[in-house]
């Protein structure tokens, strides 16, 4: 009797423990806000590398990657 009662509590207690780990444990990752401050991408029209827009030079409606690009693309 007394056996059956150890090993009675002995679950409870692995139970217990089992339950509170899985508690503690984040159900959803946080959220990481990068999309907030995720900038347009545009493709140079030379080479066609994407650039963040920031970083371009825009010239006759085209974005470039360097004023080198730039002005190749503009003798074509």
């Amino acid at each position: 009797m007394s056996r059956l009662l150890f090993l009675l509590a002995v679950i409870i207690v692995v139970y217990l423990l089992l339950k509170s780990l899985r508690g503690q444990t984040p159900k959803h990752p946080p959220k990481n806000d990068a999309s907030a401050d995720a900038e347009e991408m545009v493709r140079c029209a030379q080479c066609g590398v994407h650039l963040p827009k920031s970083e371009s030079i825009l010239a006759g409606g085209n974005f470039y990657c360097s004023d080198a690009h730039r002005r190749a693309h503009g003798s074509k």
